[in-house]
């Protein structure tokens, strides 16, 4: 039996808290550090072995995961660990941070730290299937050095896809994300046309469920809407986030919607919105028309 691998968490949010959580469960030695140190301290008696500086958490640790906020973030507090990783170390980078961030960062890691296995690994759900282990891994990278990456996937996730050279997940996962926000904005603009033709969200739903588009998403989002509840699964802000680096991904193509939707989205977010889940987006177009 292989020994469970020692395992650091540098970004204590929704989707690294519940990374941790979930490897403390099947019982892997998680040392944890966020910028913020109450977002780490309901796991202590879970285990966790809480870190006031990021290099702490990182020193002797097998794998260390990177799930911080941007890219900006990323690069900056990864440069200031890195003399700290153990020799042979894996590194995942898991967080949305865009082609040019995953980039530099894996260059700067090349340079500086060779010994250190680079897996670029974002990954696609949100906060709920993370806390339940059904998040889908994208992975890239030198997967013949991912064994111990492989051992905390497993526990973390549902699967994981291996995408070939490092780079190509981050790259997967902003079409990924591109889709997923051009969706939420039909699906929210699909409501309000049903709200004014007579029929609810559910009714919506009912038409679709059983065929080929009834999206499990769309059901979730569906019923945000219905409920009224837009508490965060992922954030309107970090969606709008993930819009601009994926406009910026896309050099000189064409996307109309998606220019579209990032200046909307940009509003809504001055108006309030932004901490809310993106399906809130639906509550925004609905007090714009009333308001209109």
């Amino acid at each position: 039996m292989n020994q469970q691998p020692v395992v650091a968490v540098l970004g204590l949010g929704a989707m690294g808290h519940a990374f941790a959580a979930n490897l403390l469960r099947k019982g892997f030695a998680v040392r944890g550090w966020n910028r913020t140190r109450a977002r780490g301290e309901d796991l202590v008696p879970l285990g966790l072995a809480l870190s006031e500086r990021a290099a702490q958490a990182v020193e002797g640790a097998d794998v260390v995961i990177a799930m911080l906020s941007d890219g900006e973030t990323t690069q900056k507090i990864l440069a200031d660990v890195q003399s700290a990783f153990k020799p042979g170390a894996t590194l995942c980078q898991m967080g949305t941070i865009g082609m040019e961030a995953t980039d530099a960062l894996l260059a700067q890691l090349t340079q500086a730290r060779p010994d250190v296995v680079f897996i670029d690994a974002p990954v696609s759900g949100t906060k709920a299937p993370a806390e339940n282990a059904q998040i889908l891994i994208l992975a890239s990278g030198e997967r013949s050095r991912a064994q111990a990456a492989e051992q905390v996937f497993s526990a973390i996730s549902k699967g994981t896809v291996w995408l070939g050279e490092a780079g190509a997940s981050s790259r997967m996962k902003l079409v990924v994300n591109s889709w997923l926000i051009g969706m939420m904005q039909s699906l929210s603009e699909t409501v309000i046309l049903a709200e004014k033709l007579g029929f609810t969200a559910s009714e919506l739903w009912s038409v679709l469920e059983g065929g080929p588009l009834a999206a499990p998403y769309a059901k979730a989002k569906l019923d945000m809407i219905s409920g009224g509840d837009f508490t965060p699964q992922m954030h309107l802000i970090w969606a709008l986030k993930d819009a601009r680096l994926a406009k910026e991904a896309s050099a000189d193509a064409r996307l109309p919607a998606l220019d579209n939707i990032i200046a909307l989205w940009q509003q809504a977010a001055e108006a309030g919105y932004g901490e809310q889940d993106l399906a809130s987006i639906y509550q925004y177009l609905k007090t714009e028309t009333k308001e209109a």
